[in-house]
């Protein structure tokens, strides 16, 4: 488990595959994601090499329902004491109920995925303890505001912290080689494309994409210039 800190109270968690991010207030802590099945205990030595326990852990904010985010939920719910939080079209999902729609992949993006996810373990079925909706205000981070993303898949979810200007954006936003770009393996792309210029008009100095490096600075510039790419 590859550890780094952005800032003060806020870690990067880079597991076997995928990534989460960890957010503290005071003694609660609070997991954006939570990479693939199997990556519990590997969350759990993390939190110990930060000085944390697992009873630290007060809540799971799943951004969306696919196997690299949701992976080890039900694993880490079973601690005790943890809430897991999703939109409320992707509990269904998530708990196991229906199965999630494929993506409508574009033609190069087939053999990405062949290369890089179809193999992934499936995320076990994980309850949802509580359903979120678009404008809804979480208790961490002074106010985290639930930002609706649909396209990647119908109940993405994006989680905004305007106080300390940090932006979880889930697979919407990639960071790839050095370049911000539109997530991939999208279920409506051009639905993503509209969430992810309405991400670009938020005050965010830093930027939790779903995969590649956080994206620091002047994020809403980076994000409109991506933006015109796929104008």
């Amino acid at each position: 488990m590859e550890i780094t800190e952005l800032r003060p109270g806020l870690h990067l968690l880079q597991p076997r595959f995928g990534q989460a991010y960890l957010w503290r207030d005071g003694s609660s802590l609070t997991l954006v994601d939570t990479g693939i099945a199997g990556s519990g205990e590997e969350i759990a030595e993390a939190l110990t090499t930060l000085g944390h326990r697992r009873s630290d852990l007060t809540r799971v904010v799943l951004t969306h329902f696919h196997e690299d985010h949701t992976g080890s939920a039900a694993e880490i719910r079973a601690w005790g004491g943890v809430a897991v939080l999703a939109h409320r079209l992707e509990a269904p999902v998530i708990r196991g109920d229906v199965p999630g729609p494929p993506p409508d992949f574009l033609d190069w993006e087939r053999e990405l995925h062949a290369r890089v996810a179809s193999g992934l373990p499936p995320a076990p079925p994980c309850p949802v303890d509580h359903e979120l909706d678009d404008g809804e205000v979480i208790d961490f981070g002074g106010g985290a505001r639930v930002v609706a993303t649909p396209g990647h898949t119908d109940g993405s979810i994006a989680v905004h912290l305007p106080r300390h200007g940090v932006l979880f954006t889930g697979d919407t936003v990639a960071h790839v080689d050095g370049r911000v770009t539109l997530g991939v393996f999208n279920l409506d792309r051009e639905r993503t494309m509209r969430s992810f210029r309405d991400l670009a008009g938020l005050d965010t100095s830093l930027a939790c994409v779903g995969h590649g490096a956080p994206v620091t600075g002047d994020v809403p510039a980076a994000l409109k210039a991506a933006a015109r790419d796929f104008a």
